[in-house]
């Protein structure tokens, strides 16, 4: 296989690091296989993207809403087009199975259409004045110059939801990915460069580290900064750029809880908790790690997951009939394992261990397969922790209250699920479920391009992502007083 170059996207120009280096892409599923040679770029290669960014922006700004959605709708259109060759690429890169790459890829493409669209919708308001012959007005600007830090784990689906609403709003962008998936992101910029964007008002920075991340946040120009990752890089990412009272988005962590209660539909619990826990390899913010169940179900619901944790079976997500990918390098792997040893030093009943699986190929790349732990006390690192892999605790509780006093035993809270036929339980758990998604008979996962996306505690801080929400980050709310 020949090698791919992933290069920095910088004024129009794709172009090397200054300092010439590079890092080797692994395929995930096969860890001896590199498949690009990404740039590894330094601070420079910031400050020359912020330059490119700041110089694009007056004319930009000035390019009529309903137009920049136009481009925007038009990179939407473009991903359709190469659907089959961004997922392809996705499940190289990061290794979700191929059905899940696709379902990113539409997601992305559900989102960057919906912030096009918006491109007509940018409205302010009239509000009525105290004074007589005053017309009072507002509006939404642009913040200027933004920046969007990206995760691996949605690598094509993350990037799109925060550029896309961005750029509509009338702002440069320059775009730090994940070093783990650099090829992604340069076909999610090449989506939005062919449909017409001008030269610096999308930039690519690609690479990890320090020196990138203090760039970025340290330089005056940087007006804006959305990221999504973990809650402790986000944490130090918002004190330092507080400093400067740079504007900040934080989408971080999930320990995600389903309650299942002793009068839910047993069989859609299990199947819920199992698909929300080791789909995407439980490498998502809104998977499901916890399951609470009540007791009279406690032994035939952990029997019932159990035999559908046995048809994912870990493997290449290229390969047909695979339906749970590796995990995304060594690092992660390393983790993981780490994890499942702490649960069963604490005590936690291990009743099903993927932490070393076989079979044909697992050897070959980061694979773990699917683990159960049960007689879970909520106070243990791996009900309190965040995994990041197919791991999943069954948590008993007594009753409703039970349930949520354990579900809510937290910092993150992200998303959440009650499975229950009674409707008051139902409105109850709405009313005390400290997350910032909630699902009444229905999964942890996912979420649509026209609604907010977000959660609070550790797992978020600021406006929300996604839907019209998104704006309210990327633009500033001006009132205007008109004196007749």
């Amino acid at each position: 296989m020949a090698l791919r170059p992933a290069l920095n996207h910088i004024g129009g120009a794709w172009v090397e690091s200054a300092s010439h280096a590079t890092v080797e892409d692994r395929d995930p599923a096969h860890s001896d296989r590199v498949i690009a040679n990404a740039a590894s770029s330094t601070a420079a290669d910031v400050r020359y993207a912020i330059d490119a960014a700041e110089q694009a922006f007056p004319d930009w700004r000035a390019t009529p809403a309903p137009q920049r959605g136009d481009i925007v709708r038009k990179a939407a259109d473009l991903m359709e087009r190469r659907r089959d060759q961004l997922a392809r690429l996705l499940t190289q890169e990061e290794g979700k199975v191929l059905a899940e790459s696709f379902a990113e890829v539409d997601r992305a493409v559900a989102n960057v259409r919906f912030s096009g669209g918006e491109g007509t919708r940018l409205t302010g308001e009239t509000i009525p004045s105290a004074q007589r012959g005053t017309l009072i007005y507002t509006r939404r600007d642009p913040l200027g110059v933004v920046a969007c830090v990206t995760p691996w784990n949605f690598p094509i689906a993350i990037p799109a939801w925060k550029i896309a609403p961005a750029l509509v709003s009338g702002n440069t962008v320059v775009f730090k990915p994940a070093s783990l998936t650099p090829l992604c992101a340069t076909e999610v910029v090449q989506c939005f460069l062919d449909a017409g964007l001008p030269d610096g008002v999308l930039n690519l920075v690609l690479g990890s580290g320090e020196a990138l991340a203090s760039a970025l946040v340290d330089d005056e120009r940087i007006k804006a900064i959305s990221f999504t990752g973990s809650s402790a890089v986000g944490r130090a990412l918002y004190a330092r750029a507080a400093q400067r009272l740079c504007k900040v988005q934080l989408e971080m962590g999930g320990k995600n809880a389903v309650i299942v209660l002793a009068d839910a539909d047993l069989e859609k619990a299990a199947e819920s908790v199992a698909t929300g826990a080791f789909g995407a390899t439980g490498q998502r913010c809104t998977a499901t790690s916890r399951a609470v169940v009540a007791k009279p179900l406690l032994r035939d619901f952990v029997e019932l997951l159990g035999s559908k944790a046995e048809s994912w079976k870990p493997g290449d997500g290229l390969t047909d009939g695979v339906k749970m990918g590796p995990l995304v390098d060594a690092a992660q792997l390393k983790k993981v394992k780490a994890k499942i040893a702490d649960g069963k030093r604490e005590g936690a009943k291990l009743v099903r261990d993927g932490s070393d699986p076989s079979g044909m190929g697992m050897n070959d790349g980061y694979f773990v397969a699917p683990t159960i732990f049960t007689e879970v006390d909520p106070r243990m690192s791996v009900a309190q922790e965040e995994i990041f892999g197919p791991v999943v605790s069954v948590i008993p509780a007594d009753d409703i209250e039970s349930a949520l006093a354990k579900a809510n035993q937290v910092g993150y809270g992200l998303s959440s699920s009650i499975y229950t036929r009674d409707l008051h339980s139902a409105f109850r758990y709405a009313d005390a479920s400290e997350a910032g998604m909630l699902h009444i008979n229905l999964p942890t996962l996912g979420g649509e391009a026209h609604v907010p996306f977000g959660g609070v505690k550790d797992s978020g801080f600021g406006d929300r992502e996604c839907g019209t929400a998104a704006f309210d980050f990327f633009t500033e709310l001006r009132v205007v007083y008109v004196g007749y």
